[in-house]
């Protein structure tokens, strides 16, 4: 073996060592090698927050007093964000001990934690922080929960226009030690109105001689505090920026939206659209109480069954169709299931064009057209299986003569057929139609289109086969 494969076969032992290590075990069994403070303060340091707080929460009370004392506060508090139920914790502590730590921390990770704890708790640790920290969570509070924000934090850097390159990386570095969101700075005029923004590494690189305003990105993206999240989350992913600054009325910066902010925004959007989509007002977990649980899903429980009595209502409508050709019972479950699956994909399809695109008219078109014809395709080929398999079934299980059993299976087929290309249209038109009112398609679509696509599937198979078994072949 040269030396190139036994360099590129020991990089990959080590990358394998890697990925093997469970860190957080590693973590814990350090309290068990007789480790001086000093030393397990030190081995600590190699750490990552997360691992440490992924540790921290296995250990029990005496060995978490013992990582408070050795990280000491500024440490602690980065590490606190990633702690579960970090409110449980500091429930634990002197008040003046827990909001020592939320001063530490980064604004909208102090306002996550305190979301958590009793109003008047929250209230209590706010007055006990420093006068700055309390004013940027009570303003970051002060916002409803879908506004741009309630997202933001105040850690970022600014500097003024005015300002040589010698100044402003003076400027930096005395704002670093408290903002550690550096990789973007932001830059304000002399009425502090947002002017634009400068790389961290133009700044580095920038000779002493050149002039600041060269640097600046005045074309740089902005927020509105006020706007949607769920409106904003497309644009903002589509900058792919490191943070966003978010500006009030007058373009004063008020705080930034990082990266992080944005992946936890649109985690958030897809955990309240799917929760949308089952018929839920709102994401449930698993410690809600069981009362808040049914209270969130009984309106659309209710409404729905209200429409489950309509289809129940036409299915008794056709008892002549059932009574004379009994067989075809036994398929209404068949055209049910596929035109509701066909409409769920057709729905997920849209709601997601009607989240990532700006649609014209043309737009709307295309999609119900492409919608139709995905529907027609696939009920063709299932409508196809759908009487070899119903045709089969009826001759050699039921004792149905061949003639019967194609012309009920034939019956079913089409069915099959118009059913799914009536469910894909259904599944397009509904979230448009809701969208263009200015009603969230996600929270509306979904259970309703379910029920929908039932009623119209009932109604489809039994009156195809009153016109086409009954009337037509007179069976």
């Amino acid at each position: 073996m040269d030396e190139k494969e036994l360099i590129k076969e020991q990089v990959s032992e080590e990358k394998e060592e890697r990925e093997e290590r469970d860190y957080v075990r590693e973590i814990i069994d350090l309290f068990s090698e007789g480790l001086s403070d000093e030393e397990l303060s030190e081995r600590l340091a190699d750490y990552h927050d997360n691992d440490i707080a992924g540790a921290f929460e296995e250990l029990e009370k005496e060995k978490r007093r013992k990582i408070l004392e050795l990280l000491g506060e500024e440490r602690f508090s980065e590490i606190l964000a990633y702690v579960e139920d970090s409110h449980e914790l500091l429930a634990e502590l002197p008040a003046s001990q827990a909001a020592k730590f939320l001063e530490n921390m980064d604004t909208d990770d102090a306002v996550d934690i305190l979301e958590n704890m009793d109003e008047k708790t929250a209230e209590t640790l706010v007055d006990l922080m420093d006068e700055e920290a309390g004013e940027d969570i009570r303003l970051i509070q002060s916002y409803d929960e879908d506004e741009i924000g309630s997202r933001m934090t105040t850690n970022y850097v600014v500097i003024k226009n005015t300002l040589n390159i010698k100044s402003a990386m003076k400027e930096l570095v005395n704002q670093a030690g408290e903002n550690d969101n550096i990789m973007t700075i932001y830059v304000t005029d002399e009425n502090d109105v947002f002017y634009g923004a400068i790389d961290l590494k133009d700044l580095i690189v920038a000779r002493d001689t050149a002039d600041l305003n060269d640097l600046i990105i005045t074309s740089y993206p902005c927020l509105n505090d006020h706007d949607i999240v769920s409106e904003c989350i497309e644009r903002i992913k589509s900058y792919a920026e490191d943070s966003i600054p978010v500006l009030n009325d007058e373009g004063h910066i008020l705080g930034v939206i990082t990266s992080q902010d944005i992946v936890e925004a649109v985690d958030d959007e897809m955990g309240d659209d799917y929760a949308k989509l089952a018929g839920l007002t709102e994401e449930e977990d698993l410690d809600e109480k069981t009362s808040a649980s049914i209270k969130k899903r009984i309106p659309w429980l209710i409404a729905l069954l209200l429409l489950g009595m309509l289809t129940s209502t036409l299915v008794g409508a056709f008892e002549g169709v059932i009574a004379a050709i009994p067989v075809v019972i036994a398929f209404q479950s068949l055209i049910l299931s596929m035109s509701g699956n066909v409409g769920t994909q057709s729905l997920a399809v849209t709601i997601r064009v009607i989240a990532d695109e700006e649609l014209s008219a043309g737009d709307k078109i295309r999609l119900v057209l492409k919608e139709m014809k995905v529907g027609l395709g696939n009920g063709l080929i299932l409508g196809i299986i759908s009487v070899l398999v119903v045709g089969f079934y009826i001759h050699f299980a039921k004792g149905g003569a061949w003639n019967y059993s194609v012309t009920v299976s034939m019956c079913v087929g089409f069915a099959m057929l118009i059913a799914m290309l009536v469910a894909s249209i259904t599944g397009t038109i509904i979230p448009l139609f809701f969208n263009k009112i200015k009603v969230d398609p996600a929270a509306a679509s979904g259970p309703f289109i379910s029920t929908l696509n039932d009623i119209l599937g009932v109604a489809l198979y039994y009156g195809l086969c009153y016109i086409i078994l009954i009337q037509v072949f007179r069976l």
